[in-house]
């Protein structure tokens, strides 16, 4: 049988991995450039890929930067809601979700991004509202979801679950993504650094949401 030509293809805009190729690209230039030193013809040459396809998939270097923050999102969403969902006791659920949302907030990564959108916050607002989001999935919905349903089933006594979500995650950072942010930790944080604060969060937590006997 004779294939029509063009057979397999993907249109324009549309391979997943070139997307992917771009992005990782990206990454690399405003991480180590800032979004005012990234061109878009640097970010063509680490890509690997000429100028044409690049607005082939991205209209701008703004809306390259805000893919980059929607990709990096949904891959912490991921493993957060793996996290809470992977554990039957609600301790270890609270536990593994605090740690591994804090590692993410305080990894090197994070806070550069982060920096970099608040040097550009008042000229382009907009990105800030990728990063706080209430209408994509974050940290926060992931977790007034699962503490619904945990509401539900009578595990937990919760009036406002969105408050007691964002309680949570402070409680979890317990200052730590601030002072990372303004360069007063400068060094990267650990998993054994990271525990006791999170241990000592999800004890905090339940003992003033946990149904009364």
């Amino acid at each position: 049988m004779t294939l029509p030509e063009g057979y397999g293809r993907r249109a324009a805009g549309e391979d997943p991995a070139k997307r992917e190729q771009i992005l990782d690209g990206a990454r690399r230039v405003f991480l180590r450039d800032g979004f005012d030193g990234a061109s878009m013809n640097e970010i063509t040459r680490e890509a690997g890929v000429s100028k044409g396809t690049i607005y082939v998939y991205f209209d701008s270097k703004e809306d390259l930067f805000a893919a980059l923050i929607d990709r990096q999102r949904s891959r912490v969403v991921e493993t957060v809601r793996n996290a809470l969902h992977n554990h039957d006791a609600i301790e270890d659920a609270l536990y593994s979700f605090g740690t591994k949302l804090t590692m993410h907030l305080v990894s090197e990564q994070t806070i550069r991004s982060m920096r970099t959108v608040l040097g550009v916050i008042d000229r382009m607002p907009k990105l800030a509202d990728r990063f706080f989001s209430t209408t994509a999935a974050n940290g926060v919905s992931v977790l007034t979801e699962y503490l619904d349903k945990q509401v539900a089933e009578g595990r937990l006594a919760i009036d406002d679950t969105d408050l007691a979500a964002r309680q949570f995650i402070e409680m979890s950072m317990a200052g730590l993504f601030k002072r990372c942010l303004f360069g007063n930790l400068p060094e990267p944080k650990s998993v054994e650094e990271i525990a006791p604060i999170v241990k000592s969060a999800v004890r905090v937590f339940l003992a003033g949401y946990r149904p009364e006997l």
